[in-house]
């Protein structure tokens, strides 16, 4: 198990409070450890599709942790709304037609995916100018 050095880098990123980022260091320990599919899949982020040759019906997500899909719903609404990159990534989602519970969805999935990367990487949070 990996050591998480405090204060944690996660609650650099804009959106994700300390309250949140203790959570996730808490119930996924892993993080940091895993490749970025892992740790969506992990967290209950990553999409599931659903078809057969004959039927093709919607992705969803399921499975996973299921404390930490509650605990990144509200900061990835805060994150939407003001971190530049996810704020652009939300809008281009609705954009093409998805419905807003997906695109804060893919936003959560893009939260954890950052926190993994962070902690892998152990750097600081860099926001870019969408």
């Amino acid at each position: 198990m990996r050591a998480v050095s405090w204060p944690c880098n996660l609650f650099r990123i804009a959106g994700l409070g300390t309250l949140t980022a203790n959570q996730i260091i808490a119930v996924m320990p892993e993080l940091g450890l895993l490749d970025n599919k892992q740790a969506a899949s992990l967290a209950g982020l990553a999409p599931v599709a659903r078809q057969s040759e004959q039927w093709k019906g919607k992705s969803f997500i399921r499975g996973g942790r299921g404390n930490v899909r509650q605990a990144l719903y509200v900061p990835a609404l805060v994150a939407a709304r003001f971190n530049p990159e996810l704020k652009a990534k939300y809008q281009q989602l609705i954009a093409t037609g998805k419905l807003a519970k997906i695109a804060i969805t893919a936003v959560m999935r893009k939260l954890i995916v950052t926190a993994n990367a962070m902690l892998k990487a152990d750097r600081l949070w860099t926001p870019t100018l969408a």
